[in-house]
C-alpha cells in the first residue's frame, strides 16, 4: 500500500479550471431558470463568472501561475562526468581521423 506522502497532490490547474467552470455554469443555470434567453444568458453568465473568479480565485490563480513558472524554469543538470568522457572520446576520435576525411 503506497504511503499518503507518495500520492501526487492535485494539480492547481485542474482545481482552478473546475472552479472557473462552476462560476460560469452557476449563473448560466440561474439565468436560464429565470427564463432569460440563452443569447443574453451566456454573455451575462460569462461576465458574472469572470468577476466572481477574479474576486474569489486569487489564491488558486496564483498557484497555477507558480506551477507554470516552476515547470518552465526547472533546473537542468548543468554538467556531468559523462559529458567530459564523451567530449574526450570525440576529441580523440577527431584527432586520429586523417585530414582528408574532414572535407
Amino acid at each position: 500500500m503506497p504511503k499518503l506522502s507518495a500520492v501526487k497532490p492535485r494539480s492547481p490547474f485542474l482545481l482552478y479550471t473546475v472552479l472557473r467552470l462552476l462560476f460560469l455554469a452557476a449563473p448560466l443555470v440561474g439565468l436560464m431558470l429565470l427564463g432569460v434567453t440563452w443569447m443574453i444568458a451566456v454573455p451575462v453568465a460569462a461576465v458574472v463568472g469572470l468577476c466572481l473568479s477574479y474576486i474569489f480565485l486569487a489564491k488558486p490563480r496564483e498557484a497555477v501561475a507558480r506551477d507554470i513558472y516552476e515547470r518552465r524554469n526547472r533546473e537542468k543538470p548543468l554538467h556531468t562526468e559523462n559529458d567530459d568522457i564523451e567530449d574526450e572520446a570525440q576529441d580523440a576520435a577527431a584527432a586520429r581521423r586523417p585530414a582528408s576525411d574532414e572535407a
